[in-house]
């Protein structure tokens, strides 16, 4: 190992670059898993923080915020009334468009009834609607655009007074917007109706027994709220998993190939001094560690750096950017420096041909 840190040493732009390289290829596999984790835990905030523990939804829906949802009337009553059921809260819901400062900004609506629950869980400043002319914003999506609480928007042709703003209520896909049922009602134009119905069991009844019982019910569709959470992770997670892993692999491809080319180049550069050391007795085996260690060096180094790297561009990224939430967990990482060791496994190979190739007399004759 002594061999090969001198032998990176004595070219120190080279050892740098590969450095850099590994850095960066490292500081955006762990980006992009903490972008696609962070997306995934905003996803299931408003499910986790809603009440109950089984949904029902219309027939055939089994998203929440990838898909419209909208009960046959007279559902509450008849949820009410299925033995097990403790308690069933409504709420209506959809996508909708804001249109702040000249620029269209997509929206969750929940309309939901103070009483019962299903509104913001967390709120951040101000307080809950208690008429039907004010709303509850996300904190981010009002920062964004100059909202501050008793500030007024239009959404939907009907002007809304800012009453409060919500902590945790951002997605990527969209900010949460939240107003009285009754308000909701009248904006969409649906009276009575409802998107779904958080229910609670009776003790003793596990959310799947009861989801069962209430998916027999004509015109809808039940099931945990764990599985309406993992649907919606799923849905998102096919949107966003292909571009983010081809960007993986380009990062992996361009960490290798960099090492991989320092490596070789070194590796090269001193072909006479591993003839001397094969003329000597050196095994191929003991070269290879030598080659294998410079590789190894290099990455280790620039794996380090793209940890450390990845969290401080983390920190940048929600400080200019909050509605992206990147998550670095410690898997996340355990699995950068698997391919950390993989790039250099595969950036020593080329150069160890170079070695297995090498004979002693070929070197003395140059």
């Amino acid at each position: 190992m002594a061999l090969a840190w001198r032998n990176l040493w004595q070219s120190k732009t080279r050892l740098g670059l590969s450095v850099a390289a590994v850095s960066l290829a490292i500081a955006l596999i762990l980006l992009l898993n903490g972008l696609l984790s962070g997306v995934s835990r905003q996803v299931a905030q408003y499910p986790e923080h809603a009440p109950g523990s089984v949904v029902v939804a219309q027939e055939g829906v089994a998203n929440l915020l990838a898909a419209t949802s909208l009960l046959p009337p007279g559902t509450v009553e008849r949820v009410g009334a299925v033995e097990g059921v403790r308690r069933a809260v409504p709420i209506l819901s959809q996508f909708v468009m804001l249109d702040l400062h000249g620029r269209k900004q997509p929206v969750y609506l929940v309309g939901y009834d103070s009483a019962l629950g299903g509104g913001p869980w967390s709120m951040a400043e101000g307080r809950e609607s208690v008429t039907d002319e004010e709303a509850v914003v996300d904190r981010v999506l009002a920062r964004r655009h100059g909202l501050e609480v008793g500030d007024r928007f239009e959404l939907q042709g009907k002007a809304f007074t800012v009453a409060g703003l919500a902590g945790g209520a951002s997605t990527t896909i969209g900010s949460f917007v939240f107003l009285r049922r009754s308000a909701a009602e009248a904006l969409v134009g649906a009276p009575g109706v409802s998107s779904y119905l958080f229910v609670t069991p009776e003790p003793g009844l596990s959310a799947r027994a009861l989801a069962a019982r209430l998916d027999a019910l004509p015109g809808v569709f039940a099931l945990t709220k764990q599985q309406l959470i993992e649907n919606d992770q799923a849905f998102i997670g096919d949107v966003f998993n292909k571009p983010l892993w081809l960007m993986v692999g380009i990062a992996f491809f361009v960490g290798t190939l960099v090492v991989g080319l320092v490596t070789y180049t070194a590796t090269v550069e001193r072909q006479r001094e591993y003839g001397v050391l094969k003329a000597i007795g050196a095994g191929n085996r003991g070269l290879y560690t030598v080659v294998a260690g410079q590789a190894l060096i290099a990455t280790l180094a620039g794996a380090f750096g793209g940890v450390v790297l990845a969290f401080g561009a983390s920190a940048l990224i929600e400080q200019l950017r909050p509605q992206f939430l990147v998550l670095i967990e410690p898997v996340a990482i355990a699995r950068s420096l698997v391919a950390g060791l993989a790039i250099a496994l595969l950036a020593a190979l080329a150069p160890a041909r170079v070695i297995a190739g090498l004979a002693p007399a070929d070197v003395f004759r140059r």
